[in-house]
C-alpha cells in the first residue's frame, strides 16, 4: 500500500491507495520510505490541496473504502453530498431505509474523510454531532466554515 502526505489547515493527513483506488486519509505523517508517490497519490494530494486552497469543490478520485456492504452504502450516500451543503444523520437515514444510530456508527468508521465528506453531516437540531478526525468537533467546525457552511 503507498501513501503520500499533505499539510493541511486540519493537520497533517496521509492519503493510502492501493489497487489504483484511494482506500483511507489519517491524520498524522508516516514513517518515511523510499517509495515514490504513484500518479494516484499524487493526484489525490493536489486535489487535497485544491480543495484547501478553494480551487475544487468536489475530488475526482477512484475510491475504495474497506467496510461491510452497509457501511460502503451510507459512504456512497455521504459522499453525494454537495460542497458547502449539509444532511442530517436522520435525512440520510430516511433516504437508506435504516435509523439514525447505525448510519453515525457507519459514519464514524468512514476511512476517507474530507474526500467522503463525512464533515457535512449533522444532527437533526442542526447540531454538530460527531466528529472522528483529529480534534474531533474542532476540525468539523474549521472544514463546514471552510466550505461556507453557516455554524449555529
Amino acid at each position: 500500500m503507498g501513501f503520500i502526505s499533505v499539510n493541511s489547515p486540519v493537520g497533517p493527513l496521509t492519503i493510502f491507495a492501493d489497487d489504483d483506488a484511494i482506500v483511507a486519509v489519517d491524520w498524522g505523517w508516516p514513517p518515511e520510505t523510499d517509495e515514490p508517490p504513484t500518479p494516484l497519490l499524487e493526484r489525490a494530494r493536489d486535489q487535497m490541496e485544491a480543495y484547501f486552497e478553494g480551487r475544487l469543490t468536489q475530488f475526482d478520485l477512484p475510491l475504495a473504502p474497506h467496510g461491510t456492504a452497509f457501511q460502503r452504502k451510507v459512504w456512497a450516500a455521504i459522499a453525494a453530498i454537495p460542497f458547502g451543503k449539509v444532511r442530517t444523520y436522520g435525512d440520510l437515514a430516511r433516504d437508506l431505509g435504516t435509523a439514525p444510530r447505525p448510519l453515525g456508527g457507519a459514519c464514524g468508521r468512514n476511512p476517507i474523510p474530507i474526500i467522503i465528506p463525512c464533515h457535512r453531516v449533522l444532527g437533526m437540531n442542526g447540531s454538530l454531532g460527531g466528529y472522528s478526525g483529529m480534534d474531533g468537533l474542532e476540525t468539523k467546525e474549521a472544514l463546514l466554515r471552510h466550505e461556507g457552511v453557516p455554524l449555529p
